[in-house]
């Protein structure tokens, strides 16, 4: 596996990746209704790209495929960090979030959701506190959490 820095060709590639591991990984977490709202297919890639460009972006790829993700601004915020579904369980996210947390020398913070809780918690985040987002009407709890 390589850990290399985002290009913009990347983006669909992790889009689907983002729906296709919410809807499988967090399914033992979340309903499906739930799902739904968070990943519903419709991702404006222009405004990822934008994101992606805009903050420190690693992809990890494996067997000439993106395998994982994630994203870390200037000022500590871990904002995306998914590992593609048949990929579990492999230390993607591990090396990619030990290269992600290089990026900065402050505290960093995330919204972990019910299923990630026990992957941030093992690397030394706290829970700030237990965090209810409402999407198109449907209520997802996930977790403020820090790491110092």
């Amino acid at each position: 596996m390589i850990v290399r820095k985002y290009q913009s060709l990347d983006c669909e590639e992790m889009a689907q990746l983002f729906y296709d591991t919410i809807h499988t990984i967090n399914r033992k977490d979340y309903s499906k209704e739930q799902l739904d709202v968070w990943a519903d297919g419709k991702v404006d890639i222009e405004s990822w790209n934008q994101r992606y460009l805009s903050s420190h972006t690693l992809v990890a790829i494996e067997d000439k495929r993106i395998v994982g993700f994630g994203n870390i601004d200037d000022q500590g915020y871990l904002d995306m960090l998914y590992v593609h579904k048949e990929y579990q369980n492999n230390q993607i996210a591990t090396k990619l979030c030990d290269q992600l947390e290089k990026f900065v020398t402050s505290k960093i913070t995330t919204y972990a959701s019910i299923s990630a809780k026990g992957f941030f918690e093992k690397r030394g985040y706290r829970v700030i506190r237990e965090n209810e987002v409402i999407r198109k009407g449907i209520t997802l709890t996930n977790y403020l959490m820090e790491k110092e």
